[in-house]
């Protein structure tokens, strides 16, 4: 999800270079950056073919192709560095930006110069190190196509080093040079005082990860740099201060955590998001809850939370899900009188709410990294986020229970059937998708390709919807939102591995097990824990960072894997799209143009609503575990 979103006024634009060189340093950054996108859009449509490739082989031919898993995982480290660059170079990392709306204009073009260069040490730290860690793994080939693991590890010194290119391109053209030296003066001066007290860090134990990983950590992301260069640079600031480790061990930690098989579902599904709004399939199915639910009090507010959890069953991207209903619903939903802040305040409380529904990338990622069942938290994602539809669904009632319809004019049942007949390719995508898993045709990884053929046929034949002409930008849009996501879970996956060594994971064990109240107290706890890092690490962090710590423990003390995961998912997700940390709450007011002002009070009643869902989740294991 993009979450640098940026509501307020601009802060004044820094001085420029002369006409000239501008101009050639625009020329020169305009062919860089066509020579980075279009490489990673053509890296999305292989990885869609080799995938596709396999699923026809092994299920249609009964010839499986036993190189397409290693071939798609060479091509995924590529595209998610690829993607890496192009999301740094638009400044699409994901960062929390709600003290740096507040800031003057002046600071807030300091931090947002700090930004950038946080992500020019940490590239340019790491440049070495990377390059030495391709090298190493020159030893090592992979089993079927015999080439060295060098083929696929050179993406990240390579990634780096673009990444490079691009920070400095970016401080020329975007800031005020002096605004640049401050922010690189800051970094030297922090580096010195590390290494002078590097003695004293060592000495005093565990209490240097609060140094670090709390208040480094916290600095750096509430000043506005980007989640993963905050998690990148204070693992790396740790280990060289308090440690004898290389710096190749943070690259070799990316490197884990970024080239999990099951994190190749992540782009696919992204694209797929994009396709369904592409094609109109997301029109039809709002089309259809519309035609049955618009002639009642709150009916498309009902529809709202509805067409959120059909289209949450097809993307796995929450910022492609509110892209696709909200510019279909809002205009009529406006007309009727509903005010603007009431509608983003929704659309976000349903960003939440949906937040288990398969194929949601928030399951995919803890499933790579706490080895539960993707099939499993799939199928025990359905009923949760049910639970919280319908507390959401009483508050609407309870606030339009008084609504004037009198003007609305009720859908025949001649319109009614037409519309479904219109959406009954869209409603059966869902449907197919998880088919396709349950019934073995394809993996939770491959079956993206099934639903993105899907979308393809369906919107050239049934809804002829299909703009070629944006066909390369969402395939940019797709490796641009895969690379940021994928750098957060690297540098969180080095993160994790740090604190794990210095004995935390183990303490943190200890203490959640002597909790009151056994397992029901463990869940509250981690429910509670979970919102707070839900609202300033964002998800996908915050799972990478504790799920490895957590899930080990919620087993121990007797909570099932599955009904842990779809808590603490809910529980991130509450923080995420609740303002006035929660960043998803300010991507919904970006896509819906909306002040995020007007939504402060309406979503107070329904973070209220989705918190008594999450009471009954916690109490009832049932609607996690019930179908499994």
């Amino acid at each position: 999800m993009q979450l640098d979103v940026q509501l307020d006024a601009p802060a004044p634009a820094a001085p420029v270079p002369a006409a000239g060189q501008s101009s050639y340093l625009q020329t020169f950054d305009r062919v860089f950056g066509r020579m980075v996108e279009i490489p990673a859009a053509i890296l999305v449509v292989l990885e869609i073919v080799v995938l596709l490739s396999g699923v026809v082989s092994r299920y249609a031919l009964h010839r499986p192709l036993v190189w397409s898993d290693e071939l798609a995982s060479i091509l995924f480290l590529w595209l998610a560095m690829l993607g890496t660059v192009v999301a740094f170079r638009r400044g699409e990392h994901m960062r929390m930006t709600a003290f740096v709306g507040m800031a003057t204009p002046r600071a807030r073009a300091f931090m947002d110069t700090l930004a950038i260069v946080a992500g020019l040490v940490f590239v340019g730290v790491l440049l070495e190190p990377a390059f030495e860690f391709a090298i190493e793994e020159s030893w090592v080939y992979t089993p079927a196509l015999d080439l060295p693991n060098t083929w696929r590890a050179a993406a990240l010194p390579v990634g780096f080093a673009l990444m490079l290119v691009t920070a400095v391109l970016r401080l020329v053209q975007e800031s005020d040079w002096r605004l640049t030296g401050a922010a690189l003066a800051l970094g030297a001066g922090l580096a010195a005082v590390l290494a002078g007290l590097s003695p004293l860090l060592s000495s005093i134990g565990n209490l240097n990860l609060l140094v670090f990983f709390l208040l480094g950590v916290g600095a750096l992301v509430f000043s506005g740099v980007p989640i993963a260069f905050a998690f990148g640079l204070s693992t790396y600031a740790y280990l060289m201060s308090t440690t004898y480790a290389p710096a190749m061990v943070v690259v070799g930690r990316m490197d884990e955590g970024m080239s999990h098989l099951i994190l190749l579902a992540v782009p696919l599904f992204i694209f797929l998001g994009l396709l369904i709004e592409m094609t109109g399939m997301a029109r039809a199915m709002v089309g259809f809850l519309a035609s049955l639910l618009g002639h009642v009090r709150g009916g498309l507010h009902y529809v709202l939370v509805g067409a959120m959890y059909l289209v949450s069953g097809i993307s796995g991207s929450k910022a492609a899900d509110m892209a696709a209903v909200a510019p279909v619903l809002f205009p009529e939903m406006k007309a009727r009188g509903a005010k603007e802040g009431d509608l983003v305040a929704l659309l976000s409380a349903t960003g939440a709410q949906t937040e288990t529904i398969p194929p949601s990338i928030v399951l995919i990622t803890i499933g790579s990294v706490s080895g539960v069942s993707i099939t499993a938290l799939f199928t025990g994602g359905l009923l949760p986020a049910v639970v919280l539809g319908a507390t959401l669904c009483a508050l609407v009632w309870w606030r339009y229970r008084g609504e004037d319809m009198s003007h609305v004019v009720r859908p025949g049942r001649k319109a009614t059937l037409k519309a479904l007949v219109v959406a009954v390719p869209a409603l059966a995508l869902p449907f197919v998708i998880r088919a396709a898993v349950i019934e073995g045709v394809a993996t939770a990884t491959e079956v993206s390709t099934i639903g993105i053929v899907y979308a393809v046929l369906a919107g050239l034949l049934v809804y002829r919807q299909f703009d070629w002409r944006r066909l390369m930008p969402m395939l940019v849009t797709t490796a641009t939102l895969s690379g940021a996501i994928l750098l957060i879970i690297g540098a969180a996956t080095a993160m994790a591995w740090a604190l794990t060594q210095s004995g935390f994971s183990q303490a943190l064990a200890v203490a959640m097990k002597e909790l009151p109240g056994g397992a029901l107290g463990f869940l509250v706890v981690s429910a509670l824990a979970f919102i707070v890092l839900g609202s300033v690490l964002e998800g996908i962090p915050a799972i990478v960072l504790f799920g490895p710590l957590m899930f080990p423990i919620a087993r121990a003390v007797g909570v099932h894997e599955v009904h842990y995961a779809m808590v603490v998912v809910l529980a991130m997700g509450i923080g995420l799209f609740a303002p006035p940390f929660g960043v998803g709450y300010y991507a919904a007011c970006a896509i819906s143009r909306i002040h995020p002002d007007a939504g402060m009070r309406p979503i107070i009643g329904y973070v209220a609503a989705l918190l008594v869902g999450l009471i009954v989740i916690i109490l009832v294991p049932w609607f996690s575990i019930g179908f499994l």
